[in-house]
C-alpha cells in the first residue's frame, strides 16, 4: 500500500485529491495539510511514501517545503502539482529535490500512475509542462570545464544512457535503443545515481543538461 500525503491550500482541490487517492486499490492517504509549514511539520510523522504537493501555498511555498522535507529525509518522494503551463516555479522545485510534476487538471488515472512511478523511484515529467523546464535548463550555457571534469566519472555506456534519460525515455525504451535488458539498464542508472550522488532520474536529466551531456 502506497502511503500518500496531500498538501494543497484549496479545500476543494485537496478533498478531491484525497478522494481520488483513497479510491485507488493500492493507495491510502495518511495525512493532509493546507500550507507549506504544516506540511513540513506533519510529513515526517505520517511516514508517507509520496507527498503530493501544491507549489503555491501560504506561509511556506512548495519549493521551500520541498527543500526542507528532502533535507530531513533524503529518500523523500515529492510529486509536485502545478497549473497547466503557467507555473514558473516547476524547475526550482525540481532543483529543490522534487521527484517530478504533474498538472492539476490531469485525469485521475494519470495522477495515480505518477504517484506509483515516483514511489518506485522513477521520474515523472508531465509532457504539457516539460518544455518549460527545458527552457530553464537551456538558459544556462554548459560549462566546458565542468563537462571535462565529469567526463571521467561515467563510462561511455553510462553517458549514452544518461543522454537517453535526459530525452525522457523509459527503461524499456532505453533498453530497446541500446540493445540491453531492462534490468541491465536499471543497474546502469543505479550506478550513475551513485557516482553523481543524485536522487532520481529527474536529477540525472537536470545534470545532463547543465553539463552539456544531453542532446
Amino acid at each position: 500500500m502506497i502511503r500518500v500525503f496531500v498538501a494543497d491550500d484549496q479545500d476543494l482541490v485537496r478533498a478531491g485529491a484525497v478522494a481520488s487517492v483513497n479510491a485507488q486499490p493500492d493507495m491510502t492517504v495518511v495525512g493532509e495539510a493546507a500550507d507549506g509549514l504544516q506540511t513540513v511539520r506533519s510529513v515526517e510523522g505520517s511516514r508517507a511514501d509520496v507527498v503530493l504537493l501544491d507549489l503555491r501555498m501560504p506561509i511556506l511555498d512548495g519549493i521551500e517545503a520541498t527543500r526542507r522535507i528532502v533535507a530531513s529525509d533524503h529518500d523523500a518522494r515529492i510529486l509536485v502539482l502545478t497549473t497547466f503551463d503557467t507555473d514558473e516555479y516547476v524547475y526550482a522545485a525540481l532543483r529543490a529535490g522534487a521527484s517530478g510534476f504533474v498538472v492539476k487538471d490531469a485525469p485521475v488515472t494519470e495522477i495515480a500512475a505518477a504517484i506509483r512511478a515516483v514511489h518506485r523511484g522513477d521520474a515523472v515529467l508531465s509532457p504539457s509542462v516539460t518544455h518549460r523546464v527545458v527552457e530553464q535548463l537551456l538558459a544556462f550555457a554548459p560549462d566546458p570545464a565542468a563537462r571535462q571534469a565529469t567526463a571521467g566519472l561515467l563510462s561511455d555506456r553510462e553517458l549514452e544512457i544518461v543522454r537517453l534519460v535526459a530525452d525522457g525515455r523509459s527503461n524499456a525504451e532505453i533498453a530497446a535503443t541500446v540493445f540491453l535488458s531492462e534490468a541491465t539498464v536499471k543497474t546502469h542508472i543505479g550506478r550513475v545515481l551513485t557516482k553523481l550522488d543524485l536522487r532520481d532520474r529527474v536529477q540525472i536529466a537536470i545534470w545532463a543538461h547543465r553539463h552539456g551531456i544531453a542532446r
